[in-house]
């Protein structure tokens, strides 16, 4: 039997499995493009949006909530938001850069706006995304430590919780490279560990790890991993510059 009529076959083969899967992509592309009915807040929740904005609390940028408040009784409100969402930018609620969004079509900026807009109502959440409880660890040096969140699993320590496990797995599949296996050193890009121990929030964390440094070669997670899965890197990275998560797979409360 030939190579080309392998090949042949092969690419028969593919072009049959593809084929509906392309149909259907077309088809939701060519749909969005009509402006077949899709809600803003579905248009939000689908892009990158939700990385860095929630509905309720400050992310990286501020709850649509609060921004629907600060622009509510203004004319122009719609004009302006719609224009921050295409150009990006930064300075209306910090120093945080917004990246631009200029292959999004009109009409679908036009719902995510009034969407946004339709929150002004929305009470804001708690500024953290914790259960209100503290829990407290023991370090290497006898000192104890209190967390707002749990390491490990109540009674099965070290058990690690789900969250803690998600964001070693998220870690060890994306950071690695740059800022060390396990979070241990590097010298591609500065301690993560470090960063930490001297005092980074959770929300300071997110507020470089979601846009990224550029100028610094560091790439954007906004709209690949999310607030829940960043934070999971968080706690992840935090147990381990607290010497309380070991090097290597930690056990987790599903083993």
């Amino acid at each position: 039997m030939s190579n080309c009529f392998i090949r042949s076959v092969s690419l028969s083969i593919v072009s049959m499995l593809a084929a509906p899967w392309i149909q259907a992509s077309s088809g939701a592309g060519a749909g969005l493009q009509a402006g077949n009915p899709q809600s803003g807040e579905q248009l939000t929740k689908a892009g990158d949006c939700s990385s860095c904005h929630a509905a309720d609390h400050e992310v990286v940028g501020p709850a649509y909530s609060e921004i629907a408040k600060k622009y509510a009784g203004q004319s122009d409100a719609a004009n302006k938001l719609a224009q921050r969402i295409k150009e990006g930018g930064s300075g209306n609620w910090g120093t945080t850069q917004m990246p631009p969004h200029y292959e999004l079509p009109d009409v679908q900026i036009q719902e995510i706006v009034s969407w946004i807009l339709s929150l002004k109502d929305t009470p804001t959440a708690r500024a953290s995304a914790t259960d209100g409880k503290k829990y407290s660890y023991t370090l290497q040096d006898g000192k104890t430590i209190t967390l707002d969140f749990p390491l490990f699993v109540e009674g099965k320590e070290p058990k690690v919780t789900k969250d803690v496990f998600r964001g070693y797995e998220l870690y060890n599949s994306y950071c690695y490279r740059c800022h060390g296996t396990d979070a241990t050193e590097s010298e591609l890009a500065p301690s993560l560990r470090h960063a930490l121990e001297i005092g980074m929030t959770p929300q300071q964390f997110l507020a470089v790890a979601m846009p990224g440094r550029e100028d610094k070669g560091m790439p954007s997670w906004a709209g690949f991993l999310s607030e829940e899965e960043m934070t999971g890197i968080y706690r992840y990275v935090k147990g381990r510059s607290l010497g309380l998560v070991p090097v290597g797979r930690p056990p987790s409360e599903s083993e």
